[in-house]
């Protein structure tokens, strides 16, 4: 008796990877197959993303895909928590489950395409790291749940709850065996990373016989024993980041910060709700570049929020041009079902929202240009995501995550291949682009 095979199609954030790749595990230990395409597959899984309106019309589109193509769809994930909407749009799927409820969907999955139970674990072997969805060289780890934060646009808490930090020593113990997988590079990701451990007090875990604070400081520390490089996602600036300035000072962890601070102007962060922002900000940014020259920051922000004037969307401009941020993403404001900043008044109209984005862009575009240029002539480590179909290798320097920042284009008569990790020398660059010769 062959073993059943499961489509998989998975929407969204990192965070939402993370998730779709514990599913992927548990199913495979338990001799499920992963089915490349839906007419092969038993049974797909769509782990959809909810987080704005079209998001949640690209998941209702995949849904509507595997269901016309193969019939038999299980639906997980963020929008999940909707499932009288996904009912309405698509009566006929077989089960409908939140984010994180790992169990409800192997347990969906063992209905629709019940397990070869001749299976056996010890000997259909699944890789000690799990089944990863991003290549072998790089992986996200996971390090909590949820989100203490009420920012008016948002409505993460109402679908992932509050805030529920890992054990650090589960943490940790991931961690290694992802780095005795291969992995090279470990992106630090969760809704707040520097809150992490908030909820536990801050306790202390045990990790090979020793202990640590479940606080994201002393987790970086460990991390960086690992000799791997490592990347921190979706940090605020609580007082907390001063702390690992310093480590990313001293080469222990890369020197990158993904900070989503949404807006500058004190009138619309109020009106977000948004945490930890105040006018100190620009101050620490200059304060943090002091202690590590080398530090990137990037971040995302959002334009046409209700209640933007031109005024406030100028004070972001000149606040942009203040800061000096590396990498930065924009969004229109786009309303989400169940946010309170729906009730909001003054609704900026479509027309003005598309024309801020527009300036946005150009004015960040310049600052990064003229923050490449200076690289032009540095000699930098880089990291090979892949080999082109001309034999050229594409790689990231410690300054790019990878599908949201830029690319490293190397010339090199050696034979590259990727997780390698090789010095080169920048020649060119663009508005997001690095081209460099391997040494």
């Amino acid at each position: 008796m062959s073993n059943p095979k499961v489509g998989f199609v998975s929407l969204g954030c990192p965070k939402a990877l993370v998730d779709s790749e514990r599913i992927l595990t548990q199913l495979r230990t338990e001799g499920y197959q992963i089915s490349p395409s839906y007419e092969n597959a038993d049974v797909v899984v769509v782990n959809t993303c909810g987080f704005i309106d079209s998001a949640k019309a690209e998941s209702l589109e995949a849904i509507g895909e595997a269901l016309a193509e193969n019939g038999k769809v299980i639906v997980t994930g963020c929008m999940g928590v909707e499932e009288n909407v996904i009912r309405e749009v698509h009566p006929s799927v077989l089960a409908v489950t939140g984010p994180q409820q790992y169990e409800e969907v192997v347990r969906a999955v063992h209905e629709a395409a019940p397990p070869n139970l001749e299976h056996d674990p010890f000997t259909d072997l699944v890789p000690p790291q799990g089944i990863k969805l991003t290549p072998r060289h790089y992986a996200y780890l996971k390090i909590s749940e949820g989100c203490n934060h009420r920012c008016s646009f948002c409505i993460i808490p109402s679908m992932r709850g509050d805030l529920v930090s890992r054990p650090v020593g589960d943490v940790l113990d991931e961690a290694q065996r992802l780095v005795n997988a291969g992995v090279k590079e470990i992106l630090v990701i969760s809704q707040d990373t520097s809150a992490y451990g908030v909820d536990l007090k801050y306790r202390s875990g045990f990790w090979n016989g020793r202990p640590v604070k479940t606080r994201m400081t002393e987790l970086c520390s460990a991390l960086s024993e690992m000799g791997v490089w490592v990347r921190l996602h979706y940090v605020y600036p609580y007082p907390s980041v001063d702390e690992v300035i310093p480590l990313m000072a001293e080469g222990k962890i890369l020197p990158y910060l993904d900070i989503p601070f949404q807006h500058a102007s004190p009138r619309i962060l109020k009106a977000m709700k948004r945490p930890a922002f105040e006018d100190k900000t620009l101050a620490r940014i200059k304060k943090w570049r002091e202690i590590c020259p080398e530090l990137t920051i990037r971040s995302t922000f959002i334009v046409g929020f209700p209640g933007e004037t031109e005024e406030d969307f100028q004070y972001l401009l000149d606040w942009m041009s203040e800061a000096q941020l590396d990498r930065v993403g924009c969004f229109q404001y786009s309303p989400v079902e169940g946010a309170p900043a729906n009730e909001l008044a003054d609704p900026v109209p479509d027309d003005v929202k598309q024309d801020r984005w527009e300036r946005f862009m150009a004015h960040q575009q310049a600052i990064s240009a003229a923050r490449l240029q200076t690289k032009i002539g540095r000699e930098i480590s880089v990291l090979v995501d892949e080999i082109d179909e001309d034999g050229d290798a594409i790689g990231r320097s410690s300054a790019d995550a990878p599908e949201i920042d830029g690319c490293v284009y190397l010339s090199s008569e050696k034979t590259l291949k990727p997780g390698d990790i090789v010095r080169a020398v920048v020649t060119d660059a663009d508005e997001y682009d690095l081209w460099a010769d391997v040494k």
